[in-house]
C-alpha cells in the first residue's frame, strides 16, 4: 500500500508539491521567528544557536523515522564518520550560517529566489565532474534564464537601482554554493550509505557545530521563547525532517529529474507565503519577472535531465 502511494504518479506529484511548499514556508517562518525572539540582523550567534536547535530536533526526528519506522540500519564504518562530519559542516553548518545571517539583511521573497541558485550551481559543477552530465543547449538556456532572474531580483527598479549587499544577498549566494558543494559530497556517500542515513548523520553533526558556535558566541545571552516562536521552531524542525523523508522516498521510486522538476515551486511558494505572512513584503513587476525566469530556468534544466534518463 505504501509503495503504491509513492509509485503512483498523482499521489507522488502531490507529495512532491507538499515538500516544496514546506521548504518554501521556511522563509517567512524564519523571518517571523527572528522577530518574535528579538534576534536582530547583527545577532549572528543567536541565529546560529537557533539554527542548531532546529536541526538537532530535526535530526532526532529523522533518526526515529529511519531507525524505527523505515527499519534502516544506522551502523557506519569509521571511514565514513569523517566524511559525514565534513558533509555536515558544508550541508548544514556552513550553508545555514550564510542562509540565516543573509536572511536577516534581506526579504523573504529575495531569499527564496536567490537560494534557488543552488539548482544552477549544481548543473555547472556537474559539467566539470561527471563525463555523462555535460551542459547541453537546453541546460544553457535554462541556466541563462535562471541567472537572469537571480540578477533581476537584486534590482528594485530598472535599470540601475541595485539593492545587493554582501551581508544580505551575498551571504545567500554563498549559502547556496555551500549547499551545492554538500550535494556533491553527499552524492558520493549515498552510493555507499542509505540517503536517509547520510542526511540524518550530516544534519546531526552540522547541528552540533552550530549549537557550539552559537552558544559560545552568545555567552550568557539566551533565547526567550514564547508560544509562537516555540511553535515555529518545532514547525521549522518538522520541515527539515518530514520533507527530506518524503523527498528521498519519492526519489527511490522515480527518476530524479521527474521529482527535482518540482523544485521550481520552492521559490514560488516561498515568495507567495512571504507576501501572505510578512506585512512588509509585496510583489513588484521586477519580482514577478525574476520569479518567472528562475522558475523557468529550474524547469528547463530538470526537463533536460528527465529526457536524458528516458
Amino acid at each position: 500500500m505504501k509503495e503504491n502511494l509513492f509509485k503512483n504518479k498523482i499521489s507522488s506529484g502531490i507529495m512532491a508539491l507538499i515538500c516544496t511548499v514546506l521548504w518554501g514556508s521556511a522563509f517567512p517562518v524564519l523571518k517571523v521567528s527572528f522577530r518574535e525572539l528579538n534576534i536582530l540582523p547583527i545577532n549572528i550567534y543567536s541565529k546560529l544557536y537557533f539554527a542548531g536547535i532546529r536541526f538537532f530536533i530535526a535530526a532526532l526526528a529523522l533518526f526515529i523515522v529511519t531507525k524505527f519506522i523505515l527499519k534502516i540500519n544506522f551502523k557506519i564504518e569509521l571511514k565514513h564518520f569523517k566524511q559525514l562530519l565534513i558533509l555536515g559542516f558544508f550541508q548544514t553548518t556552513l550553508m545555514y550560517f550564510f542562509f540565516y545571517n543573509g536572511l536577516g539583511f534581506t526579504t523573504g521573497i529575495k531569499s527564496s529566489i536567490i537560494m534557488s541558485s543552488s539548482n544552477f550551481f549544481v548543473i555547472i559543477i556537474a559539467h566539470f565532474i561527471y563525463e555523462n552530465d555535460k551542459i547541453n543547449h537546453q541546460k544553457i538556456f535554462g541556466l541563462t534564464t535562471g541567472f537572469l532572474g537571480i540578477i533581476l531580483i537584486n534590482f528594485d527598479k530598472l535599470p540601475f537601482d541595485m539593492t545587493f549587499t554582501f551581508r544580505g544577498e551575498g551571504f545567500l549566494i554563498l549559502g547556496a554554493l555551500a549547499g551545492t558543494l554538500g550535494t556533491f559530497l553527499g552524492k558520493n556517500l549515498t552510493v555507499k550509505l542509505h540517503p536517509m542515513v547520510v542526511t540524518t548523520y550530516q544534519m546531526f553533526f552540522g547541528a552540533v557545530i552550530l549549537l557550539v558556535l552559537g552558544k559560545v558566541g552568545m555567552g550568557k545571552t539566551t533565547l526567550n521563547f514564547n508560544t509562537l516562536s516555540f511553535t515555529l521552531l518545532i514547525y521549522a524542525a518538522f520541515i527539515s525532517s518530514a520533507a527530506f523523508a518524503i523527498w528521498f522516498t519519492l526519489l527511490k521510486y522515480h527518476k530524479a529529474g521527474e521529482i527535482t522538476l518540482y523544485r521550481f515551486l520552492i521559490p514560488v511558494s516561498g515568495s507567495i507565503l512571504s507576501v501572505i505572512f510578512l506585512a512588509e513584503e509585496h510583489f513588484t513587476v521586477n519580482i514577478l519577472i525574476a520569479l518567472f525566469l528562475v522558475s523557468m530556468g529550474i524547469i528547463l534544466i530538470n526537463i533536460s535531465k528527465t529526457k536524458k534518463q528516458m
